[in-house]
């Protein structure tokens, strides 16, 4: 357009997305029909004393397992309402809730997992789950492999094996404030984003996102995406309703025709005077999507001016003249000034000045273990959306010096209607998407900035694994039902005896961890020209809650 297959691998939209698996390209069966390997009765099988076959009678040696060839990609994939109707929201305290559902994730054998079993898999790779739970989940018939349940781990892996895995999927909560279109006209959509709500399924989130919100409650739907915005982040956001506006929009970017203009709420008092800011900037971690200010980064350019100051906090304009990841965020701790509520550049992890003047005294790895270190201790780590089966690899790919590489599906993206993987392109504070860059995605903090699952609710028991959520009307309170179709259902909240998450009761998240104080104010081209109303909290007579 912000516990996968064998635990948790990248997503495949369910029954009918595109998967993509390092430079490998398939197609879930479901869309193009059955394959023969989906047959109760395979060729390979049947037979008493016969030589068993695989697809087109080619000969299997004894103990060999046939493997149906990968699919292809079908790239006109879009999310349906069959994806919609997986569950329902409810609005309690302010939130916007998912009901937990189950969910499948898929993906094709890695080659590094190629004569591994899939114990060995799990152990090394899948570290979110313990091996006694995916014992579990295959004993239950939760895993597959080439559509087949798996009981005993110990199979080996070969290539172009097709795993799935079965999951009670939870999603944390977002603020309920409504998706206010902007402007329709059929060929551009603009909405005005409320902080929290990453703008495609990425992460733990899938319907708590822009692209499920538009599309179950207004049946929007083939949209293409201009640019994006962090999870954290609100205001301006952009998509194109054609092919032909998205390719118009997206070499305005490249041209840098598109004029971007943020505010933001900053510590301290901030200069009078007009500051530009032109330090380069390098990411740290790929996970994150931290960055910091250094000679080796990328050249960069920010133009800040201060709207107010009521003696304790400032209200910042921002131009970004160039779209690098987080640059906004970074220049501004750069210049001593951080974002509020900034959960990254922020924190005290960088340091007794926090960064300012690019001053922080510890490696990118001390970095990295002193900012999760920071959010572990105040139970706040879901704000880094690091999963905590990866933070070893955030750290060890830190010390490398390479791009994270993990099969937590926490850290992936789902593909758009094109088929591309968000995961790929880089999320700048102004949108500009840069292919290059292979940054963390929105969800992510993945550019001008996931929430662990938040939930108070009790959970009643299913009967069997697999069990389609029944859905009950349930009416909302007054000061909510203009926050929803009121003929949407809400299903019961499903308790899943495997399910970790279902055993956990966690506080409702504040709006301190949801919103952080920057605003895609305005988006301006040669024709036309997007914009929102000033936030609450960016106006001079605004009084922060204790």
């Amino acid at each position: 357009m912000e516990q996968a297959a064998v635990g948790t691998e990248t997503p495949a939209e369910v029954n009918n997305s595109p998967v993509s698996l390092e430079g490998v390209t398939v197609k879930d069966a479901t869309v193009t029909g059955k394959r023969k390997s989906d047959e109760p009765d395979n060729p390979e099988t049947s037979g008493r004393g016969k030589r068993r076959r695989g697809a087109g009678g080619k000969k299997l040696r004894p103990g060999e397992r046939y493997i149906p060839p990968p699919q292809k990609r079908n790239p006109g994939v879009s999310f349906s309402q069959e994806h919609f109707d997986e569950t329902s929201y409810y609005f309690e305290g302010g939130l916007r809730k998912v009901h937990p559902y189950y969910f499948d994730f898929k993906t094709y054998c890695k080659g590094r997992w190629i004569g591994k079993t899939l114990l060995e898999v799990f152990k090394s790779e899948f570290r979110a789950e313990s091996i006694e739970y995916y014992q579990k989940a295959a004993k239950e018939g939760r895993i597959r492999l080439n559509e087949t349940p798996v009981e005993d781990l110990s199979v080996v892996l070969r290539n172009n094996d097709h795993m799935r895995n079965t999951v009670h999927r939870h999603e944390p909560p977002v603020v309920g404030r409504p998706l206010e279109v902007l402007v329709d006209d059929g060929e551009v959509l603009v909405v005005d984003k409320p902080a929290s709500i990453p703008v495609h399924p990425c992460g733990r989130f899938r319907h708590n996102t822009v692209i499920f919100i538009l599309g179950k409650e207004r049946g929007i739907s083939e949209l293409h995406t201009v640019h994006r915005l962090d999870r954290l982040t609100s205001g301006v956001l952009l998509f194109a309703r054609t092919l032909e506006t998205s390719k118009k929009l997206d070499q305005l970017v490249r041209d840098r025709q598109l004029e971007k203009e943020y505010v933001c709420r900053v510590e301290g008092e901030f200069p009078e005077t007009e500051l530009v800011c032109e330090e380069p900037i390098l990411v740290v971690s790929f996970k994150i999507g931290l960055c910091r200010v250094d000679p080796k980064g990328k050249e960069c350019r920010t133009v800040f001016q201060r709207l107010s100051f009521d003696g304790k906090s400032s209200v910042v304009r921002c131009l970004p003249l160039t779209g690098r990841t987080h640059q906004i965020r970074v220049h501004l701790q750069y210049l001593g000034f951080p974002i509020i509520n900034d959960p990254i550049y922020g924190s005290s992890a960088w340091g007794p000045h926090r960064g300012k003047g690019g001053l922080v005294g510890k490696s990118d790895e001390e970095l990295l273990r002193a900012l999760v270190e920071e959010h572990q201790s105040q139970e706040s780590l879901h704000l880094l959306d690091i999963p905590d089966g990866s933070i070893e690899s955030v750290q060890e790919a830190a010390k490398n010096k390479t791009p994270e590489k993990t099969d937590r599906i926490e850290d992936s993206c789902e593909p758009d209607k094109s088929g591309e993987n968000h995961e790929t392109q880089t999320d700048v504070c102004g949108g500009d998407k840069k292919p290059d860059a292979q940054v963390a995605t929105d969800c992510s903090s993945g550019s001008e900035t996931v929430n662990e699952v938040s939930h108070s609710t009790s959970c009643t028991d299913l009967n069997s694994n697999n069990t389609s959520l029944k859905e009950s009307q349930s009416p909302l309170p007054n000061n909510q039902r203009e926050e929803t179709d009121s003929t949407q259902k809400t299903p019961r909240v499903a308790r899943d005896k495997l399910c970790s998450e279902c055993k956990l009761v966690r506080p409702d998240p504040t709006e301190k961890e949801l919103i952080m104080y920057l605003h895609a104010l305005r988006y301006k081209g040669p024709d036309f020209e997007y914009s929102t109303r000033l936030p609450d909290w960016a106006k001079e007579d605004w009084v922060e809650d204790d």
